[in-house]
């Protein structure tokens, strides 16, 4: 073993020894024979290299060719035959013009012998046993001793190393980088610290190395030289590693309430910085937005594969694709993870591994290609119930090169910290799963009570061409209360309305269906817009109420609160009057036959819910052909826009010449909704409604007097001009309801009294009116009762009939179903 000396001094303190320019000694003084032992006479006249331990630090051979002073340690033998280390400084003395004599400088050992034990051994082996690597450095940054750590991690033995400067030790970085730290800590005295991560020479992987570079005073507080000290702080950064993937993991996955969207971000957060390769597998009624069933038994079930990535972003497409079903085998990792809800990690020593390996189509075939040196499958679960599992796979360990090395064991792969890890991600991954599988399936429920609550299909009237669109709402608020109705109303007319609920979710759907139910029932009885919209506002206080009331028990549920929007058209192809009604509402828009658009000014009412402000109606008349515009606002206000700049787009895309409804419909969304694959942020509602006149070929009005003598003028009047439409099969009836209508009219009402027929697409109208308010009451006549079936008989004979009140009186309506037109020879589909 090497014997100790003192660490070297920058002059040494006497001459021990003189070589000349031949590598001779011709100088030994007591003080050398004390340090090796040898006897003037035995060393005298002998090439000196003949004492060295070690060759000369390359330094030391450099400074020798150049005729300069040297300072450093050497490695010499002791006559004993133990290795000394000895501070020495190397002078050179001209002794001639071309001779030059080598004048050799030591401390005294003072009578000690150098081979002994240091005079402080618990420094000495605290500085060599010690597990962090350390090494000094001279003044000149040449390397003066290292302990058994550092010359372990640096892969040479020490006798290669003194004298060198770090970069000469380990060309190349970071030790290049390390060089010049010295340096500046020779240079200003403060010390510095840097961390690494990267594979030191004597090491077969990469570690992550804390490196202190600390100067080295004398008593004085000069700089002396340099120490470094480096600390594998290597379990300390992957910790830290682990620990930033669970924050971004937390924070990048489940951004959205969407199952597919939740499972790429699980597979795009886990592949680069953990994993190579990254398959989330969900049950098939997962994937579908179900509750996982219970013949779904964890292990054997139907997977269907939600997502896949590579560490390289390139897109996974084929049979390990997304959308592709898997069925695992129970000997796989993925089928044991699921059957016991635990982790399974396999290396590629395993033979049931590589036995599914080798059949597998779950893994792109370049991931098979490439080596699969660990597979690591962790269930995803979440309130006790799998939903499915996510398969990491890791080509290789850190510094594993070449075919897998048992003796590595999991240091080429995934070991247990990488459990724990994958643990943390799936289980908040399973959350995110849960509720978007959750949210799925309320979004469906909601949507399937707006589909049913929302008209199926229009109904068939004359009134208007019309044709709508309903978009939902892509937010994770929900579906919203969005609604639309077309409305057939006595004496041919139709109302048409759009309205808006506050909020989304069930609860909106739920009062835009009790909505749309009031305002249809109020409709049915033909009251004006205005009076509408006010029964309509006094029912949203209601609602408003008792949810309040509900909302005050204990345990409840915080309410919502309650509110609606809504607009209220009616329009009358007769007169072409056309009345509507806003509560807050945007205003409809109006494109005239000659391409012009426009905004109504009708007056704003307040929202729904509000109460104790009125409602003002606005009435014009219409061109016929005229186009009118019902939307919500998510039809003109975006996350891209506001509403101002949504209702330019709508204006600009209805006007100019009139095209078929459906491609206008369609041009509109084109124009504010481009990304139509891009779901919208609040529920779109559209309504287009082009308007059509009964011209008086198809509406026939007569006045008559107050005399019962009318009832038989009135009858003929009907027949003949139902004779003149075609229509006499419907004539027998038409004359008993007309005769009942204007008997009441003539008996209990007002002059004056008009008598109307109009001949709708569907249906024969037929209009009693009188200045009378008072409005007729059916009932069921007794047998010795002479009178009350004339209603009742009316009502047994007609499809509808009813009463509506005017400014100036009422009007008592019956209507009764065309009959079908006859089929002709010639037309498609009829016999030939």
């Amino acid at each position: 073993m090497d014997a100790y000396a003192d660490p070297p001094a920058r002059a040494a303190a006497v001459p021990v020894a003189a070589v000349d320019a031949a590598g001779a000694v011709t100088l030994w003084s007591p003080a050398a024979r004390q340090w090796l032992g040898w006897s003037p006479d035995e060393i005298v006249g002998r090439p000196a290299a003949g004492l060295l331990a070690a060759p000369l630090p390359s330094p030391a051979r450099t400074a020798l060719l150049r005729h300069q002073e040297w300072s450093g340690t050497v490695r010499a033998r002791h006559r004993g035959g133990d290795t000394v280390r000895i501070p020495v400084r190397a002078c050179p003395c001209r002794s001639g013009p071309d001779t030059v004599l080598w004048l050799l400088l030591a401390p005294s050992p003072n009578g000690r012998d150098p081979r002994a034990e240091p005079a402080d051994p618990l420094r000495e082996w605290a500085y060599t046993q010690s597990p962090i690597a350390a090494s000094v450095y001279d003044h000149e940054n040449r390397l003066a001793g290292a302990n058994d750590e550092m010359v372990r991690i640096s892969g040479r033995p020490e006798r290669e190393i003194l004298g060198l400067r770090l970069a000469e030790i380990h060309p190349g970085p970071p030790f290049e980088e390390f060089g010049r730290m010295m340096d500046e800590v020779l240079r200003t005295g403060e010390p510095l610290r840097t961390d690494a991560y990267f594979r030191a020479p004597g090491e077969s992987r990469e570690r992550a190395w804390a490196s202190f570079f600390t100067p080295l005073k004398d008593a004085a507080g000069t700089v002396r030289g340099v120490s470094l000290a480096a600390l594998d702080r290597t379990e300390q950064y992957w910790a830290r590693k682990r620990l930033a993937l669970v924050n971004d993991a937390g924070a990048r996955i489940g951004t959205t309430l969407d199952v597919t969207r939740t499972a790429e971000e699980l597979a795009e957060v886990t592949t680069g910085g953990f994993a190579d390769f990254a398959g989330v597998d969900l049950l098939e009624s997962v994937a579908q937005g179900d509750e996982p069933r219970h013949d779904d038994e964890p292990g054997t079930a139907a997977l269907r594969r939600a997502a896949a990535r590579r560490a390289s972003g390139a897109p996974v497409t084929g049979p390990a694709g997304p959308g592709t079903a898997h069925a695992y085998p129970p000997h796989s990792p993925p089928a044991r993870a699921l059957a016991s809800g635990l982790p399974c990690l396999r290396h590629a020593d395993d033979p049931a591994l590589r036995a599914w390996l080798a059949g597998t189509p779950a893994l792109p075939g370049d991931v098979l290609a490439r080596g699969v040196w660990s597979v690591l499958a962790v269930p995803l679960s979440a309130r006790g119930t799998v939903l499915g599992v996510v398969t990491f796979v890791l080509h290789r360990g850190p510094g594993a090169v070449g075919a897998f090395d048992p003796a590595e064991g999991a240091d080429a792969g995934f070991d247990a910290d990488d459990v724990l890890l994958a643990e943390e991600i799936a289980a908040r991954a399973g959350t995110c799963l849960d509720n978007a599988r959750r949210y799925a399936l309320e979004r469906e429920v909601a949507l399937t009570l707006q589909r049913n609550l929302l008209p199926s299909r229009l109904p068939e009237q004359g009134a208007v061409e019309v044709t709508s669109r309903y978009l939902p709402a892509g937010s994770q608020a929900g579906i919203g209360g969005d609604w639309f109705d077309v409305i057939p109303l006595s004496g041919a007319r139709v109302a048409l309305v759009v309205g808006d609920v506050v909020g989304h979710g069930l609860q909106a759907s739920a009062v835009m269906g009790r909505l749309r139910a009031a305002l249809r029932t109020l409709a049915d009885l033909d009251l004006p817009p205005d009076e509408l919209l006010t029964h309509l506002d006094d029912l949203v206080i209601q609602l408003a109420q008792d949810q309040a009331v509900e909302a005050a028990r204990p345990g409840a549920h915080a309410v919502r609160e309650t509110g609606a929007t809504c607009l209220y058209v009616v329009y009358d192809p007769v007169s072409r009057r056309c009345v509507m009604a806003r509560a807050g509402h945007p205003a409809p828009l109006l494109v005239t036959p000659d391409g012009a658009a426009r905004y109504l000014d009708i007056p704003s009412g307040p929202p729904l819910g509000l109460g104790g402000l009125p409602f003002e109606s606005a009435d014009l008349e219409l061109p016929e052909g005229s186009l009118l515009a019902l939307y919500t606002d998510g039809l003109v206000e975006g996350r891209d826009h506001d509403i101002g700049a949504g209702l330019e787009t709508l204006r600009g895309a209805l006007s100019g010449p009139a095209a078929p409804l459906e491609s206008t419909c369609d041009a509109v969304l084109a124009a504010l909704l481009p990304d139509r694959a891009e779901r919208p942020a609040d529920d779109i509602a559209l309504l287009l409604a082009r308007t059509r006149s009964l011209g008086p070929a198809r509406v026939r009005d007569w006045e008559l007097p107050a005399d019962r003598a009318a009832v038989a003028d009135a009858r003929k009047r009907a027949a003949e001009q139902l004779a003149a439409w075609g229509l006499e099969e419907l004539s027998f009836t038409t004359e008993l309801v007309v005769s009942e209508l204007v008997t009441n009219a003539v008996r209990y009402a007002y002059a004056p009294i008009r008598l109307r027929l109009i001949r709708d697409v569907t249906a024969l109208i037929c209009e009693v009116s009188d200045a009378s308010s008072t409005s007729p009451r059916m009932r069921r006549a007794r047998v010795f009762d002479e009178g009350g079936r004339g209603l009742l008989l009316v009502a047994q004979l007609t499809e509808r009939w009813g009463t509506r009140f005017t400014a100036d009186g009422k009007t008592i309506w019956a209507e009764q179903a065309l009959p079908a037109a006859p089929e002709r020879p010639d037309r498609p589909g009829s016999p030939g």
